[in-house]
């Protein structure tokens, strides 16, 4: 799941490459407004015949792209990395299968990294109970709490808590990189 999840950002972070130099912040409104400007985009890429990217970036998917991810002061993520640091690395490893191949598990892993900061700690699902189970005579009734054993374990979780390092990403908000202008792509 995740490395399909890597291969989806990864070709994202190609197709959007310089996505950031095409932003035009309006501030005649209340409240800026952020503009993309699709004609400079997809003629600085000369891909302004392209119907496929044409269609993506009249979409309304790329319009929540861009008004959730234009504004120059956000909390950043693994996409803003990858578009803005590793395009060169993307462009570098399209012949080479096994870097490729290297790369999507390393931000496969990044991403469960993200999702579990925290993976020692684990739930388990519990299945429900069949219908007419609670009828069976050959079950034993729920044991009762031990409340002294309870505070224990927890003062046990809260001290080991107390050790672990922070989560691998926070939600500091920082200046969100440009990365490489469009121009660079040609």
């Amino acid at each position: 799941d995740k490395e399909v999840r890597a291969i989806f950002l990864r070709l994202f972070a190609q197709l959007f490459q310089g996505y950031r130099s095409c932003l035009q912040l309006i501030r005649i409104h209340a409240e800026p407004v952020i503009h993309f400007h699709k004609a400079a985009f997809l003629g600085q890429r000369g891909l302004i015949e392209n119907d496929f990217l044409t269609k993506v970036l009249n979409g309304m998917a790329f319009a929540g792209f861009v008004s959730e991810r234009g504004p120059p002061f956000r909390t950043c993520d693994l996409f803003d990395e990858l578009v803005a640091f590793e395009v060169e690395r993307i462009k570098a490893e399209e012949g080479n299968p096994p870097k490729m191949i290297k790369h999507v598990r390393e931000l496969a892993e990044q991403l469960f990294k993200n999702e579990n900061p925290n993976p020692h700690i684990a739930f388990q699902k519990v299945p429900r109970p069949t219908e007419g189970s609670h009828l069976r005579v050959h079950i034993l009734p729920f044991p009762r709490i031990n409340e002294g054993r309870v505070q224990e374990l927890l003062q046990e979780g809260l001290a080991r808590s107390q050790g672990t390092p922070a989560a691998t990403r926070g939600d500091k908000k920082c200046v969100v990189p440009a990365g490489p202008p469009v121009g660079m792509f040609i």
